[in-house]
């Protein structure tokens, strides 16, 4: 399922309050952190700060235990903890709360302010090109559409062959496919399918894996999409051989299917192809570099927060962990900054600008310095126009 969306960011974006809360906390899968309760404590520790910047504005502490109660039950919550990925941003307000549980790292922080802070979220949007992930197996074949942090089956059932015997009839020998355990020797179990992988029974193979690429034809139709398989190496080299898909991966997921799950397979599948959208990142800064002194980059908060309200922006790097506050009026454009989070009508304009950027259709990055374009900036943008 996908994990977030544009209209979701742009619904947390439209909501205004005084005291809009963000909270980011890093999270585990599993291991010992989760046994010994880490990731509530970085939570309830976050919420702690959160309190007291509340009191200090003058809130009464019952305002504050009702806004906040949310968060208190998940702290309590022990089954929500063994369900984490790798980071969790929650955000509430008065009557409003709302938890993702991400594939993100964050760096422990909450924010408040007259709006959410989604910077940290932009990393969901950008190198994570779409791909597709088939998990191949002999009368077992699943077809996945896939992103960095997002996976969903595609029914492919009715496409397909349900099984060898209907392509190569009941001569197949399913005997052949089984594991066995060797009586002698180490004890070893061995996949005695892929020693018989020769002769009439390679073709057989042959003719089922063509069957399966001839029916996903009418889905896979946009060859820009990468194509991976997870098989057994023999499989996937036959089934390499009849594939007739442009954007096909050479390297196999081999991993021992059965005993994996299929997020797991996931992730081993984006880090087989993560390079290739990679490339984009390392494209746009090429154009950055190139567009310098031409007044089609800007490295001034000044210049790049109203070009990001006006749709100008095509691509923002923002150095990661870092930020820019202080005050921004949009009738006359006035930006006064600050050093940190001084009062009541500072904001971040970093977030402001990379959700304004994101919106109106830019690629936003959170990189480290040494990778920024110019790194003499903790922002730096590539202009449309």
């Amino acid at each position: 399922m996908t994990l977030l969306s544009k209209k979701e960011i742009a619904n947390l974006h439209h909501i205004h309050q005084e005291n809009c809360i963000s909270i980011f906390i890093p999270t585990h899968r599993l291991g010992k952190e989760v046994l010994q309760e880490e990731d509530s404590l970085s939570l309830k520790i976050q919420l702690q700060h959160v309190k007291k910047k509340l009191a200090k504005k003058g809130i009464h502490k019952t305002t504050i235990d009702t806004i906040t109660a949310p968060v208190q039950k998940l702290i309590d919550d022990n089954l929500f903890w063994r369900q984490q990925s790798d980071g969790l941003a929650i955000y509430i307000a008065e009557n409003y709360f709302q938890k993702f549980t991400l594939p993100i790292y964050f760096e422990a922080y909450n924010y408040i302010s007259n709006s959410f802070y989604l910077k940290p979220l932009m990393p969901l949007f950008v190198d994570d090109g779409r791909f597709y992930l088939m998990t191949l197996e002999l009368g077992k074949v699943k077809l996945y559409e896939c992103t960095q942090h997002s996976i969903t089956e595609i029914i492919i059932d009715d496409l397909i062959p349900k099984n060898q015997q209907d392509i190569v009839g009941y001569d197949y020998e399913e005997k052949n496919l089984q594991f066995r355990t060797l009586q002698a020797g180490r004890g070893q179990a061995m996949f005695y399918g892929q020693e018989a992988a020769t002769g009439k029974r390679k073709n057989e193979i042959k003719t089922y894996f063509r069957a399966i690429n001839d029916g996903l034809k009418p889905i896979l139709k946009d060859e820009n999409i990468p194509l991976v398989v997870a098989s057994q190496d023999y499989l996937f080299d036959i089934y390499k051989s009849v594939n007739t898909y442009s954007n096909f991966s050479n390297k196999n997921i081999n991993n021992h299917l059965k005993a994996k799950d299929i997020l797991d397979i996931h992730e081993i599948a984006w880090e087989a192809i993560s390079t290739t959208f990679d490339q984009e990142r390392k494209d746009k800064i090429t154009r950055f570099l190139e567009a310098q002194g031409t007044g089609k980059t800007a490295i001034e908060i000044e210049i790049i927060l109203p070009s990001a309200f006006e749709g100008k922006v095509d691509t923002l790097f923002c150095e990661n962990l870092e930020d820019i506050f202080g005050i921004y009026k949009l009738e006359n454009d006035i930006i006064t900054i600050t050093e940190t989070e001084e009062n009541d009508t500072t904001i971040s304009l970093m977030n402001l600008a990379a959700i304004k950027t994101f919106l109106n259709g830019g690629s936003v990055y959170l990189i480290d310095k040494v990778e920024m374009p110019n790194p003499n900036s903790k922002i730096n943008a590539l202009f449309r126009y």
